[in-house]
């Protein structure tokens, strides 16, 4: 039986690198996997959403939200979650060729 590689599925089915459909899908994810995280380290921390939301100075509902991946946050927003949970954020940046 042959292997296939997770890129392989991912250019058969959602397209290749650099197609707008493929671009659209791993924007996607990396919302989801921030989404995720915030919502792991929340709970890690024994914090509600609510008492997040009030940190933070937003309602419950925009927190379950942001970690539901159901909204595009303002990246303000999502900068204060993170001082809200006192996480080290760093940022990888990339020229891309147009």
């Amino acid at each position: 039986m042959k292997k296939i590689s997770l890129e392989e599925i991912t250019d058969k089915h959602i397209g290749k690198k650099g197609t707008q459909k493929r671009e659209n899908f791993e924007n996607e994810l990396q919302l989801e996997i921030l989404a995720e995280t915030i919502k792991q380290i929340r709970k890690e921390k024994n914090m509600t959403q609510q008492q997040l939301g009030d940190l933070v100075g937003v309602k419950k509902a925009q927190i379950s939200k942001i970690e539901h991946s159901l909204t595009n946050a303002r990246f303000e927003t999502i900068l204060k979650i993170f001082r809200a949970l006192n996480i080290k954020l760093n940022f990888n940046l990339e020229l891309m060729n147009s």
